[in-house]
């Protein structure tokens, strides 16, 4: 067995470990949140031996070992339950949502590293000029400004007044591609830009040290342009952080885009979960946290996979 083939299958352990501690916590989290799903459910006007039947009907009044137990080899299975309100399994829930979710984080992070990359390499090259300084300062602008307000102004300006994006929605049943996307234009740039400064930062941060490195100033004395020693030598150095920060960016993006898709009245796996949490629709609030910790998780086992493809001598 070779060391590439070592570190998957350590790194495959790792993740369904890490995969069940996620099932336990999300699992007794949901089960200590305040609120009987049963009494939601039925209203004011249920009686107490109603709201016994159907705590009794959803499985409700077993013990928690037993529902746990119960809950962890369904979810072995690829079963995750049925939501209490939406009446559907939640697979099924999650996965009309996660269109929505998916094609709003890929254009969010197209979007933050097509502003971050360029900005944050030019500003290491020319370190202490103007241009720096006003990258950092707009990095640091950017960074201090929640998504959701962001996305407000954006409503307001280029929706609203002069009408060139929907304000919200996703373009309604039927609605052709192009139209759906269209509705995620102004949210991605929101979650783009904010996300746009830590990766700015780094970016510029990873330049300057390799910039500053002796192998840089020898491929200079040796004459070489200095295109090639900025793109070819040292980015390819500085590669390593900056897939650290791009990789945390995306997961952060998953999780800024609940607050996102409630101010644009997105239907993705944000706005599921915070209904699921205002319904307390225990089947759905514990299958969207597993979803979204099952992609951290396989976000970063695809980070370290990058960084041996970018550097081979990383071992992990």
């Amino acid at each position: 067995m070779n060391s590439v083939t070592s570190v998957i299958l350590r790194r495959v352990g790792g993740m369904l470990v890490v995969m069940l501690a996620i099932v336990t916590v999300t699992f007794v989290i949901v089960r200590l949140t305040p609120g009987d799903p049963a009494a939601m459910i039925l209203g004011d006007q249920a009686t107490v031996q109603d709201i016994a039947d159907l705590r009794t009907q959803m499985g409700l009044d077993r013990p928690i070992i037993e529902q746990y137990a119960s809950y962890v080899f369904d979810a072995l299975r690829g079963d995750l339950g049925q939501s209490i309100f939406l009446g559907v399994p939640v697979l099924d829930a999650i996965a009309n949502s996660a269109e929505t979710t998916f094609f709003l984080t890929l254009f969010a992070i197209l979007i933050a590293v097509a502003i971050a990359l360029p900005v944050g390499i030019i500003s290491a090259y020319k370190r202490g000029s103007v241009i720096d300084q006003i990258a950092v300062g707009v990095s640091m602008l950017a960074s201090s400004v929640p998504s959701f307000w962001l996305g407000l102004i954006l409503i307001q300006t280029l929706a609203v007044s002069l009408g060139w994006f929907p304000t919200s929605g996703y373009g309604g049943p039927g609605a052709s591609f192009a139209t759906r996307m269209g509705h995620l234009v102004l949210p991605a740039v929101a979650l783009g830009v904010v996300n746009s400064a830590l990766i700015l930062r780094f970016t510029r941060a990873a330049m300057l040290d390799v910039l500053s490195e002796d192998y840089i100033r020898t491929a200079r004395a040796k004459g070489m342009i200095e295109k090639r020693v900025v793109m070819r030598h040292a980015l390819k150095n500085a590669l390593i952080p900056i897939i650290t920060v791009v990789g945390l960016s995306v997961a952060l993006l998953i999780s800024g885009a609940v607050v996102t898709e409630t101010v644009f009245g997105l239907p993705g796996i944000g706005n599921l979960t915070v209904n699921a949490v205002m319904r307390r629709d225990y089947p759905v609030i514990q299958g969207t946290l597993l979803m979204v910790a099952g992609v951290y998780v396989l976000i970063n086992f695809l980070v370290d996979m990058l960084y041996i493809l970018v550097d081979p001598r990383v071992r992990l």
